[in-house]
């Protein structure tokens, strides 16, 4: 199938659902396990129907459920269509998609030679190669954080590891704002693609979104 573009997903206008990099990902609160476990069972219900299986992530206050087509390697309307399901079903329920407290974390590598590193991380990690990359390797039960090698130079002295945390664009700025109030600073060069926040000792991490990189 055709993936959709970012601003083809936003005009879908999922309420409660956010583009995490190519995933959607929302969180449905619940009073207790079992409306959980009920709220699982109805999610598997319509996976099946729709032969598209989402990640589903049961606990005691909440259901996470992460959307996305491995096969074309991105979003598609199978995914938009059964989110609609997803939250029509929850309805009934008395539950509602939210999207304010979910993010995806992904570990970047900063490499003059990822080439050269890649295969012991993906040992390290028992990871595997990201099927059509060659800079990606993830964990094959989708259970940990994607790791991605990011091209570099080589000058020392230089930060290597650095979190990139995709988040849903309404959340950016209260994140950047409690990062500044905790002694941060923040570059927005490559806003609203990414935002660099770097703590009080230099480590440089980023912030996010699906936005301008259609």
């Amino acid at each position: 199938m055709t993936t959709l573009t970012g601003q083809q997903v936003d005009d879908a206008a999922l309420t409660g659902w956010a583009n995490l990099g190519g995933v959607l990902v929302t969180r449905f609160a619940t009073p207790d396990f079992a409306t959980g476990l009920a709220l699982v069972d109805a999610v598997g219900a319509l996976a099946d129907e729709a032969n598209h299986h989402p990640d589903v992530d049961l606990r005691y206050t909440h259901v996470d459920v992460a959307l996305t087509s491995h096969d074309a390697g991105g979003l598609t309307a199978r995914d938009v269509d059964l989110a609609r399901r997803v939250t029509g079903d929850a309805a009934t329920q008395g539950l509602a998609p939210d999207d304010a407290d979910v993010s995806r974390v992904e570990l970047a590598l900063d490499s003059p030679d990822h080439a050269r590193v890649l295969p012991f991380w993906s040992a390290f990690l028992a990871y595997e190669p990201r099927p059509g990359t060659d800079d990606e390797v993830r964990d094959p039960a989708g259970a940990q954080p994607l790791v991605w090698f990011q091209r570099s130079g080589s000058d020392e002295p230089r930060q290597r590891w650095h979190l990139d945390v995709w988040v849903p664009p309404a959340q950016v700025q209260p994140r950047i704002d409690a990062a500044l109030a905790a002694g941060g600073t923040v570059d927005d060069a490559a806003a609203p693609a990414f935002w660099v926040l770097t703590d009080p000792e230099g480590n440089r991490s980023c912030l996010c979104t699906w936005q301008h990189r259609d």
